[in-house]
C-alpha cells in the first residue's frame, strides 16, 4: 500500500498562488496515472488534474489554463501548481495514486489517497 502526503495548503487571496506537494513511499511499482482531486464542504470528491508516467496531463474544465499538475517520477510526488487562485477553489485537495484502471477521473479507479490539504482562496 501507498502511503501518500499532501503539503502546501494555506490561505491565499483571490488571484494569488499556492503550490501543492504530495509525497509518495512505500509503493512496490509506479501508477500509470497520478491525480488530484478535491473536495469542498458538503460536496463529492471532484476531479482536477491528472497526469501520465510520462507527463501527459489532463484537466477539469474549471482548472484548465490555471492548474498545472506535474511529477517527479524519480523522488516519487506530484504537483500542483495553482495561479489565479478563485474563492470557489476552496476545497481540500488530495493526492490519489494506485490507478486500478478506467476512468481517470474517477475517484473509484484510485486505491490510495492522502490525508488532504486544505485550500482556502478568500474574495
Amino acid at each position: 500500500q501507498v502511503q501518500l502526503v499532501e503539503s502546501g495548503g494555506g490561505l491565499v487571496q483571490a488571484g494569488g498562488s499556492l503550490r501543492l506537494s504530495c509525497a509518495a513511499s512505500g509503493r512496490t511499482f509506479s501508477s500509470y496515472f497520478m491525480a488530484w482531486f478535491r473536495q469542498a464542504p458538503g460536496k463529492e470528491r471532484e476531479f482536477v488534474a491528472v497526469v501520465n508516467w510520462n507527463g501527459t496531463d489532463l484537466y477539469a474544465d474549471s482548472v484548465r489554463a490555471r492548474f498545472t499538475i506535474s511529477r517527479d517520477n524519480a523522488n516519487d510526488a506530484l504537483f500542483l501548481q495553482m495561479n489565479s487562485l478563485k474563492p470557489e477553489d476552496t476545497a481540500v485537495y488530495f493526492c490519489a495514486d494506485s490507478w486500478r484502471g478506467g476512468a481517470y477521473n474517477n475517484v473509484q479507479q484510485y486505491a490510495s489517497w492522502g490525508q488532504g490539504t486544505q485550500v482556502t482562496v478568500s474574495s
